[in-house]
């Protein structure tokens, strides 16, 4: 696309492989990002994770970590980063600074317990919906900007009087089928994929990416980042 050059102007000076201070800065004050992940086959998965602001907690210059609330009970992210734990972050700060931030790096799921630990300063929310059942910790290896010329400016809007409704199994209230795909299920074709289809299957496999939480992980050291380019400083 003729972008060669602009793009390794573009690596060589904004892209870093640590959190600097300002980075840091705004980590800290966000209340939402998008999570991508994929499994061991490349099959991808985009989420999103909010919290009170500071929920994405900054370790250090190297090292994030984020809680996983009670959710839905599916664990595709959870159950990707078991099987590939190369992750993507983006923060977009649409209401101040109108300006984004990727973190791609290397993730591993941690129990509870054993992150408060090691990091005893990590605060314990007081909403039952918010409260960790494990973390995910990130090894930052590209941290770079997420330009601002396509990011809308919004404002908040006041929360009513039911707000949000953390750790929740009302199906209204998590937005039940909004999209009206319950009625289209029986018509939606072979490419689900039986495991995944099956109850049981999803709630074994569930009990397995928990229970696997604890076991110690093997470095992987073979991985060096998307954005790794022998491109001079």
């Amino acid at each position: 696309m003729g972008t060669t050059e602009r793009a390794d102007r573009f690596y060589a000076d904004q892209v870093l492989d640590r959190l600097n201070t300002r980075m840091r800065e705004f980590v800290a004050r966000q209340e939402m990002f998008f999570l991508a992940t994929a499994d061991r086959h490349g099959e991808c998965d985009n989420t999103f994770r909010a919290g009170p602001p500071g929920f994405l907690q900054v370790l250090d210059d190297l090292t994030l970590a984020y809680p996983e609330y009670r959710g839905n009970g599916v664990l595709a992210s959870l159950g990707n980063i078991e099987e590939n734990p190369h992750v993507g972050i983006l923060m977009v700060d649409f209401l101040r600074d109108r300006i984004g931030l990727h973190v791609n790096g290397r993730a591993r799921i941690v129990p509870d317990d054993e992150m408060r630990r090691a990091h005893a300063g990590l605060p314990v929310d007081p909403v039952p919906g918010r409260r960790a059942q494990v973390w995910v910790e990130v090894t930052v290896e590209e941290a770079y900007i997420h330009c601002a010329k396509h990011i809308p400016h919004l404002q908040r809007v006041p929360v009513g009087e039911r707000g949000r409704a953390w750790g929740t199994d009302d199906v209204k209230r998590k937005g039940g089928d909004f999209f009206g795909a319950a009625a289209e299920a029986a018509e939606r074709g072979p490419f689900v994929p039986a495991a995944r289809a099956d109850a049981a299957a999803w709630r074994e496999e569930a009990a397995r990416v928990l229970a696997k939480a604890e076991e110690p992980k093997a470095e992987d050291k073979g991985f060096t980042g998307w954005f790794r380019r022998n491109v001079p400083a």
